[in-house]
């Protein structure tokens, strides 16, 4: 598919080589804004609902970078915003506001129309969906999801699909012999890993891993979690990871965000921010695990 030729770098911004992504002012609202939702809500509010008009703003004034290599870790209770703003990243969600510049795109990532939309999804960015089923379609083969990322980034030889699949599958420890078997046969560890295979696929230059663990027993989650860091580290892609487990983060995240009603309340070094958090609710997110 046709589309915006790949650059290596920012415009006029040769000190940034390593950045991959870089967003500023990130604001996604649900429902008739009456003007002033952003200033209602926030930290300081306490609240991320509006108390004028009853607008969720479920994310605002979102910004952050990403380097080439790194992982960087979002991190909040349930409603904090953090699914919205990978959401919006990966482009699976509209924004409301804001700026993305990304390196594998000429101009404002967020604006980009549909096609190229559909080519960065299937070319640029993979995303693991929290969910299962948003995911994979589970009456599918487990080859044949994988393959629908392949094919709609052009391959079309039968030969070359079945080796990238053997490669991939082989990549994250899904057993070659299953991959012409419905997904839904799979277990839930298996189900995950296929979706990280779909989602690295055709060499993303930027993988979003929505809450990777959600559902997955303990010691699978350990699998799971070390078996992508292994991949992300030989492939040197760019990673975000959204979780509510801290555990999740320390293991994976090299820089952490952390968001509380649709803000992001404090960022730094995952140790310094795991060790040292300075912000209240940092602080008491952490307690409660400890």
């Amino acid at each position: 598919m046709s589309g915006p030729a790949r650059v290596e770098r920012f415009p006029d911004s040769e000190a940034d080589d390593d950045v991959v992504l870089r967003a500023r002012g990130i604001e996604k609202q649900y429902g008739s804004s009456c003007g002033d939702c952003v200033e209602l809500t926030g930290d300081d509010a306490g609240t991320n609902q509006c108390p004028t008009c009853g607008t969720i703003v479920a994310v605002a004034d979102a910004d952050l970078e990403l380097h080439r290599g790194e992982v960087l870790g979002i991190v909040g209770e349930s409603g904090s915003g953090k699914s919205s703003l990978a959401e919006i990243l990966a482009l699976e969600l509209e924004a409301t506001a804001g700026t993305v510049d990304y390196a594998g795109f000429e101009g404002n990532l967020l604006e980009a129309d549909y096609q190229q939309r559909h080519r960065l999804r299937h070319e640029e960015i993979g995303l693991v969906h929290q969910h299962i089923r948003n995911g994979l379609t589970l009456s599918f083969t487990g080859g044949g999801n994988v393959a629908e990322k392949l094919l709609a980034a052009g391959w079309r030889h039968y030969g070359d699909v079945r080796e990238r699949l053997t490669e991939l599958f082989e990549a994250t420890e899904v057993p070659v012999d299953r991959m012409d078997d419905p997904t839904s046969t799979y277990s839930g560890g298996m189900q995950r890993r296929v979706q990280i295979a779909k989602a690295i696929a055709n060499g993303p230059g930027l993988i979003v891993l929505d809450e990777p663990t959600t559902g997955l027993d303990v010691s699978v989650q350990a699998r799971v979690l070390d078996m992508f860091r292994e991949i992300q580290r030989e492939e040197d892609v760019s990673t975000i990871v959204v979780s509510h487990d801290l555990g999740v983060i320390r293991l994976l995240a090299d820089r952490t965000l952390v968001m509380r009603h649709g803000r992001i309340v404090e960022s730094g070094l995952t140790d310094r921010i795991l060790e040292d958090p300075h912000h209240e609710y940092t602080q008491t997110l952490i307690n409660s695990i400890l």
